[in-house]
């Protein structure tokens, strides 16, 4: 009787560490081949198949918005972003930004990433992540076509600059060329429209987002580039501070889109309309995401 009893406990014993040691190894494989939960930008994607994209609503030829649709090739940049993280273009939620809110957006989780003519710098990045640069522009000045005063920023002594505030190229002029007045909106389109009243001599900010303005219909042969960058200007995709994982992801996504003509025909079909060809995009030159 007693050792009926013994064998039964043995056995009872050998069949529940069979149990256990078979559900710890189902457990084990089921999670190496899931692999670990992706967070920040790239787990959002995953699992809602959404994101919220800041863009800027008021850039011809980079971020311009029409009804309830944006165009350029900010937006096109963004679209191939979502799309290789797995958000298809019907899941993006846009966001109008300015150059104030751009930090505040992606700090507050406002939005999830920003696109939107967004100048990587030291001071930024101590605010937030970027990946990047996707294209590299030069601060520079637009004027009345008749204007053959302001040739450079050399020129730039008591003139009326607009720019617009917390704006890197507003930042420059205030250092650089302290003789100058400067003038600030919340919105580069304000400032176009004080140089054709008048108001000011010159807008200052990247060469592409004037070239936009002055090749819009309304402004045809009215404004004139000068065509004297004075800056190089590395347009980021701003992500929250530390998302290092979607930074590096964002970044082998264009590095894809520019050897997949992806990135070209981006341009073509947005700012490659005012004849200038597309650029090379230096892969070389992406950020580390630090």
């Amino acid at each position: 009787m007693r050792l009926s009893r013994t064998l039964a406990v043995l056995t009872g014993l050998a069949l529940a560490l069979g149990f256990s040691g078979a559900c710890g190894g189902g457990s084990g494989g089921g999670s190496g081949g899931s692999g670990p939960a992706q967070t920040g930008v790239v787990g959002k994607a995953q699992q809602s198949r959404k994101l919220v994209i800041g863009v800027k609503a008021d850039q011809p030829g980079l971020g311009l918005q029409t009804g309830s649709r944006y165009e350029g090739f900010d937006i096109e940049i963004a679209k191939i972003v979502a799309k290789d993280l797995g958000v298809d273009e019907s899941g993006i939620e846009w966001k109008t930004t300015t150059t104030p809110n751009r930090e505040a957006f992606i700090q507050q989780g406002t939005v999830d990433l920003v696109v939107a003519t967004y100048t990587i710098n030291d001071e930024r990045k101590k605010k937030v992540s970027f990946a990047g640069p996707y294209y590299v522009a030069g601060q520079d000045l637009l004027v009345k076509t008749d204007n053959a005063d302001i040739t450079g920023p050399e020129a730039l002594d008591g003139k009326k600059v607009c720019s617009v505030t917390g704006s890197t190229p507003a930042k420059r002029i205030q250092t650089e060329h302290p003789k100058a007045h400067l003038q600030l909106f919340d919105a580069y389109s304000k400032c176009v429209e004080a140089l054709g009243q008048g108001s000011v001599d010159a807008v200052t900010t990247d060469d592409i987002i004037l070239a936009g303005y002055a090749a819009q219909p309304q402004f045809a042969g009215k404004f004139k580039v000068v065509g004297k960058p004075f800056s190089t200007e590395p347009y980021g995709i701003g992500l929250k501070k530390g998302d290092k994982s979607s930074c590096e992801k964002i970044n082998a996504i264009l590095t894809a889109a520019a050897s997949d003509g992806r990135y070209k025909a981006a341009w073509d079909a947005t700012l490659g309309r005012s004849g200038k060809p597309a650029p090379t995009l230096d892969t070389s030159k992406l950020t580390s995401c630090e």
